[in-house]
């Protein structure tokens, strides 16, 4: 097979692995909220904060070894951004995430046509502190992707339970004031599909920022390296 041949179906292979990833991610998460309130609470907001990092840590050990299993637009430009991931591949990773978390709110819109948010994330409180603390959020958990991902010769079972612990734990305690999305695909797809746009700069731009700083942080504590050669990136 010709070497642009094979480097395409690579290539395609993760991005199909990044779409399924972020729809189970979004279909899961924001499902376990949704059933959450069709069922008068019986799932309870700890079992949604469980559901969101199981997911993720399953994810991770499923498509790991394909994509990277970033599932979240955050992550992928983090880790760019530390010389982990090649520029040229985070537009198309994240419209596959995008395209994943699409389909995942469209089947929960059709399994749950009267529910009006679909798991959309709301602020509890004032924006500047649900952006402040999605920041916040973000920055520790890019912080836990670039530590337990440090070494090369790392399984996938120690960074699925450091992510996906981080994930829940994070989603325990401020999923009530933010909503914990710490994932602009996450936030995106639900607000397309159930058209509540009020709030999603939030979850675009505060994802972002925090995994940027997390990236940046940990790049002067701890790697001190920007630059990395071209066949050490993903």
């Amino acid at each position: 097979m010709h070497p642009d041949a094979v480097q395409i179906n690579e290539m395609l292979k993760r991005l199909v692995a990044e779409c399924l990833g972020t729809f189970a991610l979004v279909f899961c998460g924001t499902g376990a909220i949704i059933v959450n309130q069709e069922s008068g609470g019986i799932v309870t907001h700890p079992g949604i904060a469980m559901v969101f990092g199981l997911v993720v840590m399953v994810m991770i050990l499923s498509f790991g070894h394909i994509s990277g299993a970033h599932v979240n637009p955050a992550v992928s430009v983090a880790l760019s951004i530390a010389g982990r991931f090649k520029k040229s591949n985070v537009i198309p990773y994240m419209l596959a995430q995008v395209a994943g978390a699409l389909m995942a709110s469209l089947c929960l819109h059709f399994l749950f046509p009267e529910n009006v948010l679909l798991g959309s994330t709301i602020p509890r409180g004032s924006p500047m502190q649900s952006f402040l603390l999605e920041m916040i959020l973000t920055f520790l958990l890019m912080v836990v992707i670039l530590t337990s991902t440090a070494k090369k010769d790392h399984g996938l079972l120690g960074p699925a339970l450091a992510i996906g612990g981080t994930i829940g734990m994070e989603a325990l305690f401020a999923g009530p004031i933010c909503g914990a999305s710490m994932n602009p695909a996450r936030s995106i797809g639900p607000a397309i599909i159930a058209n509540h746009f009020q709030y999603v700069w939030i979850y675009i731009l505060a994802p972002l920022t925090g995994a940027a700083l997390g990236s940046i942080v940990y790049g002067v504590i701890v790697d001190f390296n920007f630059i990395k050669k071209e066949s050490e990136k993903v």
